[in-house]
Formats: structure tokens, sequence, C-alpha cells
């Protein structure tokens, strides 16, 4: 297997003399960005120990107009957070000092920003591990940067509703929610009140039996796309499509995960749920 090393510098022979400036640093504001994106100034976090790797996605996304952190372990990378509001971050499994891993779990104890897990592993588990610990995205080494930049803009685009549609703002590091009268969303009154489960569409909030539940965008999209077919049997593939807007492959897991992981937060027995039920052989179903 090419080494991610040269990977990086092959691929980035393969593009065009103008990414090849990016890694002359005086010369990296010859980049062009692309005036068709419609966004404000998104901050991308990337933690990778391989510089070539990390000097490559710079190069890409600060095309595109984002503004890029870029760090080498994983407590510079906390101590950024801590600083910067970070709007996505691209993490490593292999860091030097903290595995990507526990860098995931120690972000979504308070912060609910995408996170996209970059490794060279293949494993299976590594991305349920993954997945389940709070990471939005997987994706494995070598990569295609132009693959990896579509995935960030999905996910910055699925955060962005989100944050519209419950109202949030932000100010410095910590998110506010409007007050009511503000705005008001266009899925006004969309609220699911199933068992003691309620689903508020409107304020984008959940709690079951009373319990607020704390739900990443994709986690509730999900619960809101099997709330709007109460009762009957979705399919993996018509969830990850309708939720992710990406066409599904039939290796793809994600949705397996996500779901397992819904069902943790709401404190469900796996073999034996009260509220999502597993449709063997064709996928997911919310029962009143």
């Amino acid at each position: 297997m090419i080494s991610d090393y040269n990977f990086s510098k092959k691929l980035a022979n393969e593009i065009s003399p103008a990414f090849l400036m990016c890694y002359d640093k005086k010369r990296v504001r010859n980049v062009r960005r692309d005036k068709t994106t419609d966004m404000d100034t998104w901050n991308i976090l990337i933690v990778d120990d391989e510089k070539e790797i990390t000097d490559l996605l710079e190069v890409y996304l600060s095309s595109e107009g984002y503004r890029v952190f870029k760090f080498y372990c994983g407590q510079d990378a906390l101590d950024c957070i801590e600083r910067e509001h970070i709007d996505l971050a691209i993490l490593d499994v292999m860091l030097p000092d903290v595995d990507g891993f526990t860098l995931c779990r120690k972000i979504r104890e308070k912060y609910f920003f995408p996170v996209i897990m970059l490794t060279a592993k293949i494993e299976e588990t590594d991305k349920i591990n993954g997945i389940m610990l709070g990471a939005d995205d997987y994706i494995t080494k070598p990569f295609q940067p132009l693959e990896l930049l579509a995935r960030v803009k999905g996910q910055l685009r699925r955060a962005k509703q989100y944050n519209q549609a419950a109202g949030v703002t932000q100010t410095g590091d910590h998110a506010t929610t409007s007050e009511p009268g503000e705005s008001e969303p266009e899925n006004s009154g969309e609220i699911y009140d199933i068992r003691g489960l309620e689903v508020n569409v409107n304020t984008h909030t959940c709690s079951l039996y009373g319990e607020n539940l704390e739900f990443t965008p994709i986690e509730f999209e999900i619960l809101r796309y099997l709330c709007q077919h109460l009762n009957e049997a979705v399919t993996s593939e018509e969830l990850f499509e309708s939720v992710w807007k990406e066409k599904y492959y039939d290796s793809n897991n994600t949705v397996f995960v996500h779901i397992s992981r819904i069902r943790e937060k709401m404190h469900e027995n796996s073999r034996k749920p009260k509220f999502i039920k597993t449709v063997w052989g064709i996928g997911y179903k919310l029962e009143e």
C-alpha cells in the first residue's frame, strides 16, 4: 500500500501547479477559492501527526474559504478548542499522546460539532468504535482529498440546518438558543409524543420520560425520520439516503452504528428495544 507521505505528494503532483504552490507557505494565498460556495467562514480543526497530510488538507480546505487550525497531537488540539470556536474536527486515530478515539470522547463531553475520523486502519471495529464514541463520519487512508472535502461540506451543511432549526447562535465558545418568538422555524408544531418519548422538531430537543436526551444533528435527524414514518418499516438504504443525502452501499453499516448509539442514549436494551425495533432483513421501525 502506498504510504501516506508518498500518497500526499503523488496526489499533489497530479492535481495542478496551483496546489503545489501551497507547499510554499509564502504562496498559499495564490490558491483560488471556490466562489460558488455559499457559507460563512467555518473553522476546521485538523489533528494528524503526518505533516504532509495536514498540509494537503489545509490546501483543499483553505482554497474553499475555510479557516484551518492544524495540530500534530491531541492535547494541543484540546487547548485550541477551548480558545477558538470550532465548527468541525478531522481527527487521526493514531496520535503521539492520546489516540483519536480518546480525543473524540473528550470533545463530546462538551461539544457537538461534527467529527470526522481519519485512520490508516481498515478494521470494521475501529469504525464502529469511532462512531459509538460520537464521530459523525469515518475515512480510511489513503483517501481522495476531494472526497473528504465533500464530506466536510455535507457535515457542515447538516450542522447549519440543525442549528438554524433549533435557533442556535454562537457566542464565543458556547452555543445559545434563541428565545421563543425570535424566529419561527419552518417545521413549527412538529412534535411527536410516543409513549413517553417526546421529539420536538421545532426546538430540536428530545426527552424520554422527562429526561432530556442529547443527540448529535445526525442522530436527531434519524429519530425525526423514524417519527415521520411511525409504525413503518424503514430500510437502512432509505434512512441513510434521506439523512446523509448520499448514495447507500451494501457494505455501509453507518446506520446500524448510529441506531445503536441512539438506543444507548435512550437506555434501551439492544436485544429487546421498546422503541426502535429492528425489522430483520429490512431495517428499522419506531413503534407507538
